[in-house]
């Protein structure tokens, strides 16, 4: 027991000390919101791209993902994207929180939690297979969140060219495909180039944790609990109890049955907040889904990690 709490608690820790300081950063008068917004912009631009480009372009092809593996976890989110976009117009009348509402649900944060997760779980050997998904996960969860946001910028109206066009200049997805043509074809920078394309990437999660913290206003958060409890206890307690079980009836198991509770039972991704203000959505509340799921799969991601392990389904 101490041990899975430990898992989860240093997988957690970190981000919370992060948007800390964020908040005290603009709390202690070191800064402002308005540099914190520019910072936002630019980290969104710049930072991000670098991260999705160092996430596809460092996979390993060792200890390949199950063909039964890749094919749950993208048919289950893009399912789960269309079930989202013909049910929460119905539900939510404004569009700004639409798209961060289906962003909200759908998108993890595989991208930061599925490494070290996966590495304290079940050791250095198997996060490549982690590594494989990231490239799978990462493509389906920009590409799809481009369009959700692109979708309800427009009034809900689909224009495919706007539309083609908001997903070619996003620059996250830019970074993933150029990340991607590096892997397929083999390229690799030389370590002159590989260094700081590395330290780049490093920077952008920090950076947006700490922003995330900065421009935190519990006013808003007040505002918007109802919300934010709705989309979480999907988002963390739903989704991963019934895609788990659904996982290990079709026959994954071990670590495979592992990343799909990474997939779907993790934190709303980091990425989704600059997105979504550089994007025309809701910002402040994007933010606030960010930093309670942070906050709250603390918790939800210790009792399913100490469940699982105590059913014998982590072996």
């Amino acid at each position: 027991m101490a041990e899975s709490f430990s898992v989860a608690f240093n997988a957690v820790a970190p981000f919370l000390i992060l948007l800390g300081i964020g908040f005290l950063i603009v709390r202690t008068g070191l800064s402002d919101r308005e540099f914190m917004n520019r910072l936002n912009t630019l980290n969104f631009r710049i930072f991000f791209p670098f991260l999705m480009f160092n996430n596809v372009y460092g996979a390993k092809p060792e200890n390949m993902p199950s063909l039964k593996l890749m094919l749950t976890g993208a048919l289950s989110v893009i399912l789960l994207v269309i079930l989202l976009v013909i049910i929460v117009p119905k539900i939510v009348k404004e569009n700004p929180r639409r798209g961060v509402i289906i962003q909200g649900i759908f998108r993890s944060n595989f991208i930061i939690y599925g490494i070290p997760l996966t590495t304290s779980v079940f050791g250095t050997e198997k996060s490549s297979v982690c590594g494989i998904m990231i490239l799978l996960m990462v493509s389906i969860f920009n590409i799809a969140g481009v369009i959700v946001l692109e979708l309800f910028r427009d009034g809900g109206k689909i224009r495919p060219g706007k539309l083609l066009l908001g997903i070619a200049k996003n620059p996250l997805l830019q970074g993933c495909v150029l990340g991607l043509l590096f892997y397929l074809l083999q390229i690799r920078l030389p370590k002159f180039i590989e260094s700081p394309v590395s330290s780049l990437a490093s920077l952008a999660s920090t950076l947006a944790l700490v922003v995330l913290g900065a421009n935190l206003r519990f006013d808003e958060l007040r505002r918007n609990a109802r919300t934010v409890t709705a989309v979480l206890v999907i988002r963390l307690v739903l989704l991963p109890l019934v895609m788990v079980p659904l996982a290990w009836a079709i026959g994954l198991r071990g670590v495979e049955l592992f990343l799909v509770l990474i997939i779907f039972g993790t934190p709303v991704a980091t990425s989704s907040y600059p997105m979504a203000q550089n994007m025309g959505g809701d910002g402040p509340l994007a933010g606030q889904l960010v930093f309670v799921s942070t906050v709250a799969s603390l918790g939800t991601i210790f009792l399913f990690i100490f469940t699982m392990s105590r059913l014998g389904l982590l072996i």
